[in-house]
């Protein structure tokens, strides 16, 4: 699985669950975030997380 935690803030990024906040569905990976999306809780970008 690849799940990825902002350092910034902790929050999780799960591809299941997708950011439906910020209009991404469930099934897209990480690495096929669109360009500028955000963390949803603290506005790091997106160099700022790690897999876990």
């Amino acid at each position: 699985m690849r799940i990825y935690r902002c350092k910034m803030c902790d929050y999780v990024y799960d591809p299941d669950e997708g950011d439906m906040d910020s209009g991404v569905e469930p099934g897209i990976l990480f690495d096929e975030l669109p360009m500028g999306w955000v963390c949803p809780l603290c506005g790091a970008d997106q160099d700022e997380f790690d897999r876990i």
